[in-house]
């Protein structure tokens, strides 16, 4: 399968580099450093249209395809992993579940704020207790007739703080087990909606994760996204498309690592020669190598797939497995090729290396997509 790039797409990914490079790069480790959610950043990427890319303009979005999403998420990730999951789950969380399965108020309401980047989303399924195994939802939206009353606690929330529009994943029938969970569109600043503390995190540290906690929270039943019970094959499908998104990021933070680790052994001279002359730095930088772009082409392929209506669940779980291996392992090279200069901050990889773990992690750990992938492998 080739993939040829058309002119739109290539000049999406420029402008994605060309943000990254001039927006971002400037004041990315003293955010790192501070926890500092990246506001102004995130509001620039919003008014460029990378938080709706793909939504169609009838909505607010850039009526985009997957592979130009994945061009601009590597190149925003190779800058700051930060900024890229908050783009990652507006677009491919967010804005795609109420695209594809919200109703038309819905849509006007919620989407276009979201899409237009006016407002940030955020995913909310993980819980103390329910993380791979998304079946086994605590939270709880009661049925009172013309609403629901909503109990719980969600973890890990990406945008927990700064998002202003909240799809929530909530078990309505446990009787019914994954057949009776839901999905709510909850609102910052419904009553007994309260974000709890945020986390200090190894990696991605910008980003803004927190816990939720919701007590007896009002939610009319015209924020329930599709018929009752839809909640959990909600939750799966757009989560298919959601490993596209952090394969891209992993594919972004490897590139990223290689790129400094390639002009760093050009520059760095040991025994009287570029550390690229040594032969050990030669078979690293051509595994980095090899491995990134056999990355890129398992996310292109799954994003191909997604554009082309085709069923792209295998992809994107071997996308997101690969992808993100390759962004532990390169980044650790690429530390070992800066020597000591790639243990302190100001060379950047070691931040990429911290950053690089949690794709392995989040969006379904790399077991959940072995699992995935070995499923379909008997379809």
């Amino acid at each position: 399968m080739i993939f040829k790039l058309t002119e739109e797409q290539l000049a999406v990914r420029d402008a994605a580099k060309d943000f990254a490079e001039t927006e971002l790069l400037p004041g990315v480790i003293e955010r790192d450093e501070k926890q500092e959610f990246p506001t102004a950043q995130i509001k620039k990427l919003g008014e460029l249209g990378f938080l709706g890319m793909m939504v169609a303009p009838e909505y607010g979005g850039g009526g985009m395809d997957t592979m130009s999403y994945v061009l601009a998420m590597e190149e925003i990730s190779k800058i700051d992993a930060s900024v890229s999951v908050c783009m990652s789950v507006n677009n491919s969380l967010v804005c795609w579940g109420l695209e594809h399965f919200g109703n038309e108020e819905q849509k006007q309401k919620y989407l276009k704020p979201l899409a237009s980047g006016e407002k940030i989303g955020a995913f909310c399924l993980s819980e103390p207790e329910a993380g791979s195994d998304a079946t086994f939802q605590q939270t709880t939206a009661e049925d009172h007739g013309d609403h629901y009353i909503l109990n719980g606690t969600k973890n890990w929330i990406t945008n927990g703080n700064s998002a202003s529009i909240y799809l929530v994943i909530a078990q309505t029938d446990k009787a019914k087990k994954h057949k009776g969970i839901n999905v709510l569109i909850v609102e910052k600043g419904m009553e007994g909606f309260v974000v709890g503390k945020k986390e200090n995190k190894m990696g991605i540290r910008a980003s803004d994760t927190h816990s939720l906690m919701f007590q007896n929270v009002k939610v009319p039943k015209a924020n329930r996204i599709g018929e009752d019970g839809f909640g959990f094959t909600f939750a799966m499908q757009t989560l298919n498309g959601g490993r596209i998104g952090i394969a891209s990021q992993a594919l972004g933070i490897a590139s990223g690592a290689y790129e400094r680790a390639l002009a760093y052994s050009q520059e760095r001279k040991t025994f009287g020669v570029p550390i690229f002359e040594h032969q050990d730095v030669q078979f690293k930088l051509a595994d980095m190598a090899t491995r990134i772009e056999a990355s890129r082409l398992l996310c292109l392929k799954a994003a191909w797939l997604k554009d082309q209506g085709k069923d792209y669940s295998q992809a994107s779980a071997m996308a997101k497995l690969y992808s993100s291996k390759t962004a532990m392992d390169v980044t650790i090279e690429a530390v070992q090729i800066h020597g000591g200069y790639g243990f302190v901050k100001e060379f950047h990889v070691e931040r990429l290396m911290r950053d690089a773990k949690i794709t392995q992690i989040y969006e379904g750990t790399s077991e959940i997509q072995k699992i995935v992938i070995a499923r379909s492998l008997f379809k």
